[in-house]
C-alpha cells in the first residue's frame, strides 16, 4: 500500500473519530494474537482504532504500532493520546467501503 498524503490522513482521521476501539493491547504488547485481531478487523471495517491498555509509554507504543503497521500491510493514520488508527483499503475494489480523496 503506498503512502497516505496529510489531507487522505485528516480525511481518515475525521471518518474514524466516532470509531470505538476494537483492539487491545496489554502489556505483551506485539504479538501473533494482536497481529490476528487487527488483520482480522482491517479486512471487515478497513479503518480501525486500536488502543493500548497497560504499558503506555511513548517508546512501546510507537515500537509496537510500527511493527503492526508493518506485519499488516496497512497504514497508521494518526496516534491520539492512547489510541492509534489504522487504515487498509479492501482487498476486493468492489467491496471497499471508504473512497479515500485522490491527492492534488
Amino acid at each position: 500500500m503506498q503512502a497516505l498524503t496529510g489531507s487522505q490522513r485528516k480525511y481518515l482521521r475525521a471518518l474514524a473519530h466516532p470509531l470505538k476501539p476494537v483492539v487491545l493491547i496489554g502489556s505483551r504488547g506485539f504479538t501473533q494474537a494482536v497481529t490476528d485481531a487487527l488483520d482480522e478487523a482491517l479486512c471487515k471495517h478497513e479503518l480501525v482504532k486500536i488502543k493500548f491498555n497497560d504499558d503506555k509509554t511513548k517508546t512501546f507504543k510507537s515500537q509496537t504500532s510500527l511493527a503492526l503497521e508493518e506485519a499488516t500491510h496497512s497504514r497508521i493514520v494518526g496516534m491520539i493520546g492512547h489510541t492509534v488508527i489504522y487504515y487498509r483499503p479492501h482487498p476486493e475494489v468492489d467491496k471497499r467501503k471508504i473512497v479515500i480523496p485522490n491527492p492534488e
